[in-house]
């Protein structure tokens, strides 16, 4: 029984980011020996589980208690289910509701969705579909709820922290605390795995519109046949295959923040269509004469330059102006070597504790050999590379003998500096000058001597490239 709750309770962690133990859900079957069961298989995934065989008692747990969920056997052939979610819906309007019947037609599945369920399935109960089944609910209950508690329950598991201790990355965090509290139209830019979507999750959090949902959109994937319908929602009718009303992400995202992942990659199609909504602030569902205002924030991200694709024809330079009203650059992780010994702690303390292992540290030559290495995926590919050696490696202690060797091999010898075609000269002079306080001393003093200008130019350089953390000699009377 053991194994059988450690396999559910990390088959639920990987389907689902919302943290189950803050989950409650009703388990109601006539049958002991099926109820027990489900109970089982929801208790083992971490749900915090009521299991009862009466409708009286179901209704009686409800008013003690808000569930989020209830599953509940019924028989096609009576109406006891519908008179439950009836009767628990005047207590708690937002539970959703999964029912099960021995009698599994497609016909008994749309007439139980039809009349207020959110999934059917048939019996026997298969556990992992169930588990899906579930998730699926949660998430379509973070749309929709309008209950306070029910909404803290199902926020999203907090990312690990990538803001570490750089000045550089201390200042975009300010600068976000202070847009967060308005409604201005962000653009977030950087290259993949810069945790442009962290940033976004994180401003939403902070400003008044938290409570309400935070829609991601992947731009890349809107066709433009069905563009409209995934933007703006459509009515039943509206064209062949529309057999019921359905939410467009602007409806989704009411009152809350609509996320644009990478902006870029959006048709001119789709562009025109969003440029329309942020000038006007309406929009019409596919086939309604209805017009809807749209209340939502907008944060967009690309990892390409929108002004290189304006000149290119690729992207209207009219809604890049909209976009822009407030950009933040996030640097690639090779400019910010000072951060990792940081985040390596951070992400490690982390995958500890989600994935149940004792604490590890990192030595100190492992964290010299990642400040060395050329990041191409960024604070993605650190996190993922901590995580892998968090989940495999035994000891407390995680040494240059664990790291993979294909990372091992791509560590440039001690002293060497590349500059690849593209780079600007301030980036080459930033990553000069980083290289020389990781590398080769850490005196400030001395590092300025070595570049060949003064201890204020190096201080002042210090400050303009966000390397305040990098060093810890004196430069003259005073420190940096």
């Amino acid at each position: 029984m053991q194994k059988l709750r450690l396999f559910w309770r990390c088959l639920c962690n990987q389907l689902s980011n919302v943290d189950p133990a803050k989950i409650y859900v009703l388990v109601l079957d006539r049958n002991p020996k099926s109820a027990h069961f489900i109970g089982e298989i929801l208790h083992s995934s971490g749900y915090r589980v009521s299991v009862t065989t009466h409708q009286s008692e179901a209704v009686a747990l409800a008013k003690e208690k808000l569930f989020n969920l209830v599953v509940k056997a019924f028989d096609p052939d009576t109406v006891d289910a519908i008179a439950l979610m009836n009767r628990i819906r005047t207590i708690t309007p937002d539970t959703q509701f999964i029912l099960i019947s021995e009698k599994g037609t497609i016909q008994v599945a749309v007439n139980a969705i039809r009349k207020g369920a959110y999934d059917y399935l048939s019996k026997p109960v298969n556990p992992a579909q169930l588990i899906e089944s579930v998730r699926k609910a949660l998430d379509f209950q973070a749309l929709v709820a309008e209950d306070q508690q029910i909404k803290m329950r199902l926020r999203k598991r907090s990312d690990p922290d990538i803001f570490a201790g750089s000045s550089l990355m201390s200042e975009i965090d300010r600068f976000i605390r202070q847009v967060a509290t308005t409604d201005v139209t962000v653009l977030i830019d950087g290259e993949s795995g810069t945790g442009k979507e962290i940033v976004a999750r994180g401003i939403h959090e902070k400003s008044h519109r938290n409570a309400r949902p935070f829609i991601a959109v992947n731009c890349a994937a809107l066709h433009d046949n069905l563009l409209e319908s995934e933007l703006f929602g459509h009515v039943r009718g509206a064209f062949t295959g529309a057999i019921s009303d359905r939410k467009g992400r602007f409806q989704l995202a009411h009152q809350g923040t609509l996320f644009l992942d990478e902006i870029a990659d959006l048709s001119l199609k789709g562009q025109a269509d969003l440029l329309r909504v942020l000038e006007d602030g309406i929009f019409r569902p596919v086939g309604s004469q209805k017009v809807e205002r749209a209340d939502t924030r907008i944060i967009a991200v690309t990892n390409k330059s929108l002004e290189k694709e304006t000149m290119n024809g690729r992207f209207r330079e009219d809604l890049l102006y909209r976009l822009n009203v407030v950009t933040v650059h996030l640097p690639p992780l090779r400019e910010r070597a000072e951060d990792i010994p940081q985040l390596v702690k951070s992400f490690a303390e982390h995958y500890c504790t989600k994935h149940r292992r004792p604490k590890k540290r990192f030595s100190e030559e492992v964290i010299r050999i990642f400040q060395t290495l050329p990041w191409p995926g960024n604070v993605r590919q650190l996190r993922n590379i901590v995580e892998r050696l968090v989940v495999t490696i035994p000891r407390q202690t995680i040494g240059r003998e664990d790291l993979p060797s294909a990372l091992v091999s791509s560590v440039r010898p001690e002293g060497a500096f590349s500059i690849r075609p593209g780079m600007s000269l301030a980036q080459v002079e930033s990553e000069l000058i980083r290289q020389t306080l990781v590398n080769v001393t850490s005196n400030r003093a001395e590092a300025a001597k070595m570049l060949g200008i003064s201890r204020r130019a190096l201080q002042y350089k210090l400050k303009r490239y966000g390397l305040g953390a990098l060093g810890r000699g004196s430069i003259g009377q005073s420190s940096v």
